[in-house]
């Protein structure tokens, strides 16, 4: 994709200014997006913004478009195990109750929450993931997260897994999850932190700077915004809410040889290198934050 460049003028939704300047196209793969950035708080956002009910298409899934993602159906028995991993730590401090997946895509991790005891909703924009999700028996609201007619108040969790960088309009968005969920309830968000390392020594060859991904957060601009939206408490798991473990097991549902087990000695270094900083960042730009609504 190829965007004309262009000025941005609105307002931040992380600190209320009108501070963006440009950062630069990003390389990674061929996109050659428009990366702003806000001068005064840091949230990073690309611009223009395509069109998201336009993305994510059955070829989204096929691997047929320009901007693809794998399917999950076709891995989810190594899936669950990250899944079941990130349930059993959710259960920490939500044993059961209602849950929505926002993003839930084809209703695996939907599944995996509904056999732990929770009574699940989801929320797709692809009506062709929507459609196989509801046909596993899953109630699904088919469309963007800010049109599901979703009940105030009702959610005990709520999860986001590398989603919330898909949405626009993130004040209306964080406004709406506070809505949604019951006083002391659950936010699970994950995304990539772009005052990590990894992000900062990649910079415009980062790989989180895709099509789909209109805004791209910090742990201290997200904790802000979350913040200003009625969320406190906030529990950041450097890297992600699960072991070692279950990422290597997951890992499996790639592999086509035997020979293909060696990534594990990436996997793990990656892992092990989430847990430290250094000048006081993070090295790798994993993150997941657990925040809750205030009662």
């Amino acid at each position: 994709m190829d965007f004309p460049r262009q000025t941005l003028n609105e307002i931040c939704p992380c600190c209320g200014a009108n501070l963006w300047k440009f950062l630069y196209n990003s390389t990674f793969n061929h996109y050659n997006i428009p990366i702003f950035l806000c001068a005064s708080c840091g949230l990073q956002t690309q611009y223009p913004r395509p069109k998201a009910s336009e993305l994510y298409t059955e070829e989204y899934y096929s691997g047929n478009a320009d901007f693809s993602y794998r399917d999950e159906r076709k891995t989810e028995k190594f899936d669950r195990y990250v899944w079941n991993a990130r349930i059993k730590n959710i259960q920490k401090f939500k044993y059961t109750g209602q849950f929505l997946d926002v993003g839930c895509s084809f209703g695996g991790f939907l599944n995996c929450a509904k056999e732990a005891g929770f009574d699940v909703t989801g929320v797709e924009i692809s009506p062709f993931s929507a459609k196989i999700a509801e046909a596993r028996g899953f109630k699904v609201f088919t469309g963007e997260f800010l049109d599901a007619d979703l009940p105030e108040n009702f959610f005990d969790v709520v999860t986001l897994v590398e989603v919330i960088e898909h949405l626009s309009e993130p004040s209306l968005v964080f406004a709406k999850l506070n809505r949604i969920l019951k006083p002391g309830g659950l936010l699970l968000l994950q995304t990539a932190n772009f005052e990590g390392w990894q992000a900062i020594e990649a910079g415009p060859s980062y790989h989180y700077y895709l099509p789909g991904h209109f805004y791209y957060y910090s742990e201290s601009n997200l904790k802000k915004i979350l913040d200003q939206s009625g969320f406190k408490d906030h529990i950041t798991y450097p890297g992600v809410d699960f072991s070692l473990s279950a990422k290597l097991l997951k890992s499996r549902g790639s592999f086509s040889s035997w020979f293909e087990y060696w990534k594990w000695i990436r996997i793990g270094i990656y892992h092990w290198k989430s847990k430290f900083k250094k000048n006081g960042r993070p090295l790798t730009s994993s993150m997941v934050l657990y925040s809750f609504k205030v009662e």
